[in-house]
């Protein structure tokens, strides 16, 4: 079975974090605490560049952000 997105081609997934970050004042560095989550992982989310991430990752950031997953993850239609 093939990926549905190869590895040259961008997944058309936008993840907000920045915005959710900057509007409730925490660092990424904060965050990584909070969710126990590596900044270097954290920081591969918030540009764009993360391939997969697990559930407990995206629920643990939703809640220490207190969002939902729709505020974090974005389709991008540019």
């Amino acid at each position: 079975m093939t990926p549905a997105v190869s590895d040259e081609e961008e997944s058309g997934i936008h993840c907000r974090l920045d915005e959710l970050l900057a509007e409730r004042d925490m660092t990424l560095t904060k965050l990584s605490e909070l969710v126990g989550v590596s900044l270097v992982n954290l920081s591969v989310l918030k540009n764009d560049r993360a391939r997969a991430v697990r559930f407990s990752t995206l629920r643990a950031i939703c809640e220490a952000l207190d969002c939902e997953v729709g505020d974090l993850l974005v389709l991008d239609r540019s």
